[in-house]
């Protein structure tokens, strides 16, 4: 084994190139912040498996400047065909139908595959001079008061030592970094049958619909066409608790196509190449820290869902969000350590409150035709609760947007250019923004060079629709820190955020 005598310098060291360390590195590379990325693995992940982007995702993604290619990706969810063998008994609707408002530019949930969002977000962040270290794994890491030093290995067995300000474990369910750290991680299974994922091309089936087949024999089975590519995403779920699945075995093309052959009663379905393959018995489990000294974890290492609703890939998109400003506030701008703490306390409520959501929802599931509503959209998660989190305001009306809240979007007119612009187009970016809103001219307070002061010409009546009036300071994250009557609030504020 071969071990370099030097040890290479970054501010950030981020173990897994999946969505969330992907998230984490664009956010960390937008804002010229020092990192690197490694992943064991040989490219990025290749299944479908997290395909429904929320739209709370779908809104992170417009300001990391991915939608786009995304959007040209994906596509709706399909209605769902139900089928009894070979005879078709009905269609609906899993999700709520709704149309875009000023508020919320994104309605609905939008269908990727997984292996694809990764490699949009892996482009992107290319294009800003960041990439992903394939075949490097993390294999050890010791840290002290100053940082995190880490031993990685190629797969060619040599080795390289790095010093890093901060490590974050983006590395899955099985996290080494957790296990590193000894951080337990509570788990209990949501179902104890176990089901076989795969993404597979099939002949003969209309890609119109998401077929199911709830009573196939031995389980039910689902075939969902996948957007873009000619492969369908196979879930078969065992009903017997005891049955054992072996992906070698039970993922072939011959042993898929019998599956199929039994589930459905149809002879003139035929299986081709089989793309990838995987087996899970759905648990729920959440570590019992997100963050230990200069370690963070996010994503699936810090928590695990049932994949019934599409939360467990959009949580983790947040993870990486949430803390990517936070560390450039700290590295950057002398922030005090305390305010890394607040992804802990953030991200931890906001798991703890998903996880039973997405498992409440999985059984359900069981009980009839499956039903997604708003609830899991992920446009009402927000830090109420949050150290950073000022409500100034009194006598606020029922349903009145409050600190902690998810910032709305809303079309106005730019008071400077006369253009016609969106709140989320003044949001975009790694600055903070401070919304001065009111009748006539509202004092414009001082701030400091991350934040802008923005007064939108509410031409339509949106931005009061949504906001109301007074002084919001909306986060880099897109959720508002502070709401006031008081111009005088802000830089008071805004130094919280500062050393």
């Amino acid at each position: 084994m071969h071990t370099t005598d030097a040890t290479t310098h970054t501010d950030v060291l981020i173990a897994g190139a999946g969505p969330t360390g992907l998230v984490l590195a664009v956010d960390l590379a937008r804002r010229g912040i020092r990192h690197r990325l490694v992943d064991s693995a040989d490219r990025g992940f290749p299944g479908s498996r997290g395909a429904g982007l929320q739209p709370r995702s779908l809104e992170v993604f417009e300001d990391l400047g991915v939608l786009g290619a995304m959007r040209a990706a994906g596509g709706p969810c399909p209605p769902l065909m139900v089928w009894d063998g070979d005879r078709q008994v009905g269609e609906w609707d899993m999700f709520d139908r709704a149309e875009p408002t000023p508020a919320v530019p994104y309605a609905e949930i939008m269908m990727l595959p997984q292996w694809r969002t990764v490699e949009i977000l892996a482009a992107r962040l290319e294009e800003l001079g960041g990439h992903v270290d394939f075949e490097t794994g993390l294999t050890g890491f010791e840290q002290d008061a100053d940082g995190v030093t880490a031993t990685l290995t190629r797969s060619d067995g040599t080795t390289e030592t790095v010093r890093a300000r901060y490590l974050v474990g983006a590395d899955g369910g099985r996290s080494a970094v957790r296990h590193a750290l000894g951080v337990g991680f509570t788990a209990e299974p949501v179902d104890e049958r176990a089901a076989l994922l795969a993404d597979v091309v099939v002949d003969g089936l209309e890609r119109t619909h998401w077929h199911v087949w709830p009573d196939a024999p031995g389980g039910r089975l689902a075939l969902r066409p996948l957007e873009g590519v000619e492969t369908f995403q196979l879930v078969a779920r065992h009903d017997d608790p005891d049955a054992r699945i072996d992906p070698e075995r039970d993922g072939t093309t011959e042993a898929l196509q019998r599956l199929i052959e039994e589930g459905t009663g149809r002879s003139d379905l035929t299986v081709g190449e089989v793309h990838w393959v995987s087996a899970f018995k759905p648990r729920m489990a959440m570590a019992e820290r997100f963050r230990e000294g200069r370690v963070f974890l996010a994503g699936d290492a810090a928590h695990v869902h049932s994949p019934a609703g599409g939360q467990g890939l959009n949580t983790s998109i947040q993870d990486g969000y949430n803390l990517g400003w936070k560390l450039e506030a700290v590295l950057r701008r002398g922030a005090p350590d305390s305010l890394l703490d607040t992804y802990a306390t953030e991200r931890m409520g906001v798991a703890a409150d998903v996880l039973g959501l997405s498992t409440r929802i999985h059984h359900e599931d069981d009980g009839g035709r499956p039903r997604r509503g708003p609830e899991t959209h992920q446009l009402h998660v927000g830090y109420p609760d949050s150290p950073l989190t000022r409500e100034l305001r009194h006598d606020l009306p029922e349903g009145a947007l409050r600190a902690g809240d998810r910032a709305p979007d809303a079309p106005c007119e730019d008071p400077a250019s006369g253009a016609r612009v969106r709140l989320f187009e003044v949001f975009q970016g790694t600055h903070a923004t401070v919304l001065a809103l009111g009748d006539g001219e509202p004092a414009v307070p001082a701030v400091p060079e991350w934040a802008r002061v923005f007064r939108p010409v509410d031409v339509d009546g949106h931005v009061k629709e949504a906001y109301g009036s007074g002084y919001f300071v909306i986060r880099p994250d897109g959720y508002v820190g502070l709401a006031t009557d008081d111009a005088g609030d802000v830089a008071a504020y805004l130094a919280t955020l500062t050393g």
